[in-house]
């Protein structure tokens, strides 16, 4: 057996004749490809906590005077005058740890599902320059409608920063314990959360694009008309 013959069989052989199954294919080696080398991952994912932290450490430096004023010279994360909640996010008295955790798989799903349509280029696109503001008005959105069990983390950097700079800055341990231990809802959930968005985002929207080729084809038709 000669070599192009080897690779004819074996090409028959792997071949998947299913459209859906091949689209899949393409979108894991697609997602596989873009994401930065495995080495850098647990870098940018303390880059990004790091971020977080500093940033309540600054809104800490300027409401400080308030903070102290009102807590009463007590910083606690439970109670009636708790000022934890500032920075991380706790579940409201009436939240299950399960319920909160399908909100936020939910609440991140949709933020996600919502990005990926703002920015897919072959779908009918927002006008350019102004995506920041449409992912601003629906991340407000999602925090005014679904906002009410936990607050809508919806990122694991921006709620365990902050958690952890509390922990740091005198509010104790009772940061990571409060709502039978909380904490760890808004790190996990939403990452099921954006795979599930972005499954749902390629199953019901971008599997259904037409084809690269058809659209290059429907471009000479449609020129070859004016002409």
């Amino acid at each position: 057996m000669d070599y192009a013959s080897f690779l004819k069989r074996t090409r028959v052989l792997f071949c998947i004749q299913n459209q859906l199954a091949r689209e899949c294919l393409a979108e894991l080696l697609a997602v596989f490809v873009l994401i930065l080398p495995w080495w850098k991952f647990p870098i940018f994912v303390a880059v990004q906590i790091f971020g977080s932290f500093i940033a309540a450490a600054a809104v800490y430096a300027l409401y400080y005077d308030a903070i102290w004023s009102y807590s009463n010279g007590t910083l606690t994360a439970s109670g009636p005058r708790e000022t934890a909640s500032i920075f991380a996010t706790y579940p409201a008295e009436h939240l299950s740890l399960p319920n909160g955790f399908l909100d936020q798989v939910l609440g991140t799903a949709v933020l996600i599902t919502g990005i990926l349509a703002i920015t897919d280029t072959r779908n009918h696109a927002v006008p350019r320059g102004l995506e920041p503001v449409a992912v601003a008005l629906l991340v407000l959105a999602i925090e005014v409608s679904m906002g009410s069990n936990c607050g809508c983390p919806m990122n694991p950097a921006r709620d365990l920063g902050p958690r952890l700079f509390t922990l740091l800055a005198g509010w104790g341990t009772e940061v990571f314990s409060r709502g039978s231990a909380w904490w760890w809802v808004p790190v996990v959930a939403p990452l099921v959360g954006a795979a599930l968005g972005t499954g749902l985002y390629q199953l019901f929207v971008a599997f259904h694009h037409p084809e690269e080729e058809e659209e290059e084809d429907g471009g000479r038709a449609r020129r070859q008309t004016k002409h």
